[in-house]
């Protein structure tokens, strides 16, 4: 089935249950209880539920993510060779889920999430960001990473839950009746993405900076309560389900003198450099995949891909599979841990021919993850004590997330928050301010902008093929 086949089964099964929602909401509306405190209360309510469906979504989205992911590294561990076959199956699968049943599920999400935010309207026949979020997204979404890490791909969790949030919104949105009190459309959005991004990564003020940071172009007082009480309820959700937990837990630091300063200066400045060229790589992977037009080319696009990031695996180490989350533990925590060239390199390159897929990007663990090789083994030429490795590895995990976003403040506050390291803060916000300054220096335009510029073309190219009754361009799978 084609993404524009079965759309009216589809529409028809959604108008089904928007009437049933909307009659529940019609009664509750006519309950007895003080306009004032009414209105309020149904402000907050469709705010409440998309944050509790966030983040069961995102816990049971994790639980299978993590568990291929496992799965695949001990096999290719154990059989070296298999990944030959895992990689084109699971990069292939993906690729033609998104290809063949929802073309904007692919790539990392965060621009799908940020391009329907600039384009949503409250006037639902000049609103454009149902194309980016919606169910079908959803469903896709999941069967398109999940099959990915299958495979073995280097890529995230966090960019398709950012997304799926954001569609969660968008139908809960979608499902109020006209009689409910006015609900900015762009704000659900936003929420949505603060929420996914609490709900992933365990941390909350990490979403309200990224919503900031990254989604929003209106004033934060227009919808800093809504951010506020999305991002408590979905993490408190995910916590009551996986129980509190630091992503990175607590790693062991030491202090450091001003000439130490040098040495993270050098690491943030490479980091954040390699972050911003990585992501320039990856969009000139977009760019020849969409240039194909033969879905049996763009396949064998994909394939070669896979096989050149088996290829990777197998002369690198299985270090290059999945998120990442391996190395920075075992950089992190390791006894006696040895930072190689052979990690950094796996990483940097599996995370950019995973990308191949259009269905996978570098963001957000395998960013931080290159980060954490790249700081690991300049730590390791410089011959630094351990406490003081571990400083360098979250510098260089803040400075790449930096180069790729150039978000420094969400940079700096998620790796905080995944590792109750407060006393290195000045230290993370120092790295990401030189990885902001070398990234900006190289590229003005960030991934994230870049990505959403091309989304938007897209879809305004399609809105004026419709007008004028010639077809519509393809939409590019990322």
């Amino acid at each position: 089935m084609k993404p524009e086949q079965g759309s009216q089964e589809e529409t028809g099964a959604f108008i089904r249950v928007q009437a049933g929602v909307r009659a529940m909401l019609r009664k509750l509306r006519g309950s007895s209880m003080g306009n004032q405190i009414k209105d309020l209360w149904m402000l907050a309510l469709p705010y409440q539920v998309a944050a509790v469906a966030t983040a069961l979504l995102a816990v049971g989205f994790t639980k299978l993510f993590v568990w291929l992911e496992h799965r695949n590294l001990a096999l290719v561990t154990a059989h070296p060779d298999l990944i030959f076959l895992t990689a084109p199956a699971g990069f292939l699968a993906s690729w033609w889920l998104v290809t063949r049943f929802a073309p904007m599920a692919g790539g990392s999400g965060v621009p799908q999430l940020i391009a329907a935010a600039d384009v949503a309207n409250d006037e639902e026949k000049h609103d454009g960001s149902w194309r980016f979020l919606n169910v079908r997204i959803i469903l896709v979404r999941i069967g398109a990473t999940l099959s990915l890490a299958f495979g073995g791909a280097s890529i995230g969790r966090e960019g398709p839950i950012l997304q799926m949030a954001g569609s969660v919104y968008r139908v809960v949105h979608k499902l109020l009746p006209p009689f409910w009190p006015k609900v900015s459309r762009r704000v659900m959005m936003v929420t949505g993405g603060a929420a996914g991004l609490s709900a992933a990564f365990n941390t909350p003020l990490g979403g309200i900076v990224f919503a900031m940071e990254e989604l929003s172009r209106t004033h934060i007082g227009k919808f800093r309560t809504a951010v506020l009480s999305s991002v408590i309820i979905s993490g408190m959700t995910a916590q009551w389900l996986l129980g509190p937990y630091l992503l990175l837990g607590y790693p062991k630091l030491e202090r450091v003198g001003p000439s130490f300063m040098y040495t993270l200066l050098v690491i943030s400045a490479v980091s954040g450099a390699m972050g911003v060229l990585s992501g320039k790589a990856m969009l000139l992977l977009d760019k020849v995949r969409r240039a194909l037009r033969k879905p049996v080319v763009q396949a064998l696009f994909v394939l070669a891909c896979a096989f050149g990031f088996a290829w990777a695996v197998h002369g690198l180490g299985p270090m290059a599979i999945g998120s990442g989350e391996a190395l920075m533990e075992h950089y992190l925590f390791g006894t006696d841990p040895v930072p190689s060239l052979r990690d950094a390199a796996g990483r940097l390159i599996g995370s950019i021919l995973s990308s191949g897929s259009g269905a996978g990007g570098m963001l957000f663990g395998p960013a931080l993850s290159s980060g954490a090789a790249i700081g690991g083994l300049f730590g390791h030429w410089f011959g630094v004590d351990r406490g003081q490795l571990n400083i360098l590895v979250l510098g260089g995990m803040c400075a790449f997330l930096t180069g790729i976003t150039r978000s420094p403040f969400t940079s700096a506050i998620i790796i905080l928050e995944m590792t109750d390291r407060h006393s290195a803060i000045l230290q993370l916000m120092y790295a990401a301010m030189i990885a902001s300054m070398i990234a900006n220096g190289i590229d003005r335009k960030p991934y994230y902008e870049r990505m959403k510029d091309a989304l938007v073309s897209s879809l305004n190219g399609r809105r004026r093929k419709a007008d004028t009754g010639t077809g519509a361009p393809p939409e590019p799978g990322r």
